[in-house]
Order: C-alpha cells, then sequence, then structure tokens
C-alpha cells in the first residue's frame, strides 16, 4: 500500500479524499454486494491508506472505508493478528 504524504496525516486527510462530497449512502450500502460504486471512487483515492488505517483504528463496523467493507476489514484484522 502507498502511504500518502506526511502532510495528509492530520485529520485534515479527508479533505483530499476522493469521496469528499459523495452521498453517504454510497459508502453505507444496505448490503455488501452494492459497494462497486463506492470501491471504485476508494481506488481512484490518494488518501485511501489513511481512510482505511482510520476505520481499523477506531474498529468502524459500517461502511466501506478505504476500499474495504467491514467483512473485508474484520479478514484483514483477523489476518494481522495471526501475523503477529
Amino acid at each position: 500500500m502507498v502511504r500518502p504524504d506526511a502532510s495528509l496525516r492530520s485529520n485534515t486527510w479527508r479533505q483530499a479524499a476522493a469521496c469528499e462530497g459523495a452521498p453517504a449512502n454510497v459508502f453505507y450500502p444496505e448490503n455488501d454486494t452494492d459497494t462497486a460504486a463506492a470501491k471504485a471512487i476508494c481506488a481512484q483515492c490518494r488518501v485511501r491508506a489513511l481512510c482505511l488505517e482510520t476505520a481499523l483504528r477506531n474498529q468502524e463496523r459500517y461502511g466501506v472505508w478505504g476500499g474495504l467493507t467491514p467483512r473485508e476489514r474484520a479478514r484483514l484484522r483477523r489476518r494481522n493478528l495471526r501475523a503477529a
């Protein structure tokens, strides 16, 4: 994963996010199968890594963050715990 500029590490990274101004319902779909639009936006985002890092640190239970669904983030957390 490519790390964004250090200048984006503060909370201002949200303003640089590709999703800034996008409708929230795109990132909080009713089910995990309607995530293609959110993931397409995330794929183009230069602060995607920070977004995902924030979601993992805050244990976000809902929504697409950093291009991952809650289920995908849980899988990543489990994988990271096993590797540690």
